[in-house]
């Protein structure tokens, strides 16, 4: 599913983002991403998503080598890719409904099947009933649900999610940790990036754990120990 062969990313200023990583999840993976704030783990996140392109190394996503992608293939890339992150990102005078039928909608999918998959991505997360509701009118938990049914709406392979829960009350962060399983199970691969520690062991998946944008564990049932 996902390869890093000897990837580094270096920014203005001697700044190394990451040094030499080997990386490989395979399809159908649970992988926490874990380790403190500035370790690098955003930034495979940005790699894998072509956000970000690396200084040294090759990436490869679904079979497709996405190191020296085009721009214009970029979209192709994102919509194989469900990508969730702190920031709910939703549209305030849009409904849970036209936030997720919009991510169809800007990829000129037919009305008719936009009407047969926002309801199946709606009962998937749990929102059924508040289909009509603003962002405004959803609590954090419900808000991030409405995120994640917008990802899911073009049926990815992957899934990632970067620090998810991070402005989410302990409650809900089970909520949220207890849906990315369920899509797990479905099928997707999924990424978790994270500095939740106690998420990250009750998980008890594999957890890769980065420092100075190092690979420094690769446990298949780890835990999250610095």
């Amino acid at each position: 599913m996902i390869k890093l062969n000897k990837v580094s990313k270096h920014y203005p200023g001697k700044t190394i983002a990451l040094k030499d990583i080997d990386l490989s999840i395979e399809s159908g993976e649970f992988v926490s991403i874990v380790g403190q704030s500035g370790t690098g783990k955003t930034t495979i996140i940005k790699l894998i998503i072509a956000e970000e392109r690396p200084t040294a190394g090759q990436i490869i996503v679904g079979g497709w080598d996405i190191t020296n992608i085009r721009d214009r293939e970029i979209p192709y890339l994102r919509r194989q890719i469900g990508v969730i992150f702190q920031d709910f990102k939703l549209l305030p005078k849009k409904t849970v409904f036209e936030n997720i039928a919009f991510a169809l909608q800007t990829c000129a999918v037919p009305t008719v099947k936009i009407n047969q998959i926002v309801p199946q991505v709606i009962k998937i997360v749990g929102l059924e009933g508040k289909e009509k509701r603003y962002p405004d009118q959803l609590s954090g938990g419900e808000q991030q649900r409405v995120v994640i049914a917008r990802s899911l709406a073009h049926k990815p392979k992957l899934l990632v999610a970067d620090e998810p829960t991070g402005n989410l009350d302990s409650l809900n962060t089970i909520e949220i940790i207890d849906l990315l399983k369920k899509i797990n199970e479905l099928g997707t691969t999924v990424i978790l990036v994270t500095h939740d520690r106690d998420v990250v062991n009750s998980l008890r998946r594999r957890v890769i754990t980065i420092e100075d944008g190092q690979i420094v564990a690769d446990q298949v049932r780890g835990r999250y120990i610095l």
